[in-house]
């Protein structure tokens, strides 16, 4: 392996069925026909590409999509990809209370066991939405990283518990969890893009755009922030489509043609960070994530 400079974390979500059942709550099965598109067509197709490259990934499954589909998330774990939490029917962990959520996370977690006989190091929320109780709880099942959070682009950092906030207080900071996050940002997610969802969400961009994004995004993480990495956020059953695996074919290729970059998975990248920078030194030298400094009181005016 070359000397790293840069690191790129392609991630995949198969949410297959769980995102039209789940989120979407459709009994349309057309609708439901596109999530079997993902594991018929699209996860077949970026195994392929993934091999061809010789590049390992990250891929964060439901445990519904599991369960249903147990042949291929197995075979994505066969073939050295990792694989993360996605809940359970790509609900939104916000909607529930605290044992409401610790249910999600404990049959995501049977689930991939059982069918993969994995325990994931990493969390990725639907819709990447968190509840004040996710961090924590996370932490307490002793998860490595969450993907979820955009408070960098191209550096991990950790994550607070207990941060406090209201329209009528200032702003109270938490405490630094040993939770590593893994930043994501809607830019760098394929769905949102491509996915036409009547009434709702346009998508069908072309993919020439969004490569030209995707590679600008890139080229200034690459110059900027050296010894950095780059998260892409994409569902088989979006990228899986034949011009976008054109471009990500393209996309990979440009990458590969920088000195020193390196594709790895989340875990890896994460595990890095997080013996590269011990907690107490980490937040020395990062004030601005722990609230060290702010003002949790409005000053009184003599």
């Amino acid at each position: 392996m070359p000397d790293r400079k840069f690191s790129v974390c392609l991630t995949f979500d198969p949410d297959a069925t769980s995102i039209w059942v789940g989120t979407f709550a459709s009994n349309n099965p057309s609708m439901i026909s596109r999530g079997e598109y993902d594991v018929a067509v699209g996860v077949p197709r970026v195994l392929d590409l993934l091999e061809r490259n010789d590049i390992r990934a990250t891929f964060f499954v439901p445990g519904h999509v599991a369960y249903a589909y147990p042949d291929t998330i197995k075979g994505i774990a066969d073939a050295g990809h990792e694989i993360g939490h996605h809940g359970w029917i790509h609900e939104n962990p916000a909607d529930f209370d605290r044992e409401g959520e610790k249910e999600i996370l404990e049959l995501g977690l049977g689930a991939l066991d059982h069918v993969a006989g994995v325990r994931p190091k990493g969390y990725r929320s639907c819709a990447w939405d968190l509840s004040p109780n996710t961090i924590e709880l996370l932490d307490e099942y002793g998860f490595l990283y969450d993907t979820s959070c955009m408070g960098n682009d191209f550096s991990p950092y950790y994550l607070r518990t207990g941060d406090k906030w209201s329209p009528n207080s200032l702003y109270q900071f938490g405490e630094v969890s040993g939770l590593v996050e893994m930043p994501i940002t809607w830019l760098l997610d394929d769905f949102v893009v491509f996915e036409h969802i009547w009434g709702s969400q346009e998508g069908l961009r072309r993919a020439a755009d969004i490569e030209e994004l995707w590679r600008e995004e890139f080229d200034y993480g690459y110059a900027n922030s050296p010894g950095g990495s780059i998260t892409l956020t994409m569902h088989p059953q979006v990228i899986g489509r034949g011009s976008r695996m054109n471009m990500l074919q393209r996309l990979i290729d440009h990458f590969k043609s920088h000195d020193g970059v390196v594709f790895e998975r989340l875990s890896d990248t994460a595990e890095r960070f997080k013996s590269d920078n011990p907690l107490e030194a980490w937040k020395a030298g990062n004030p601005v994530y722990t609230g060290v400094n702010a003002i949790t009181e409005v000053p009184v005016r003599r």
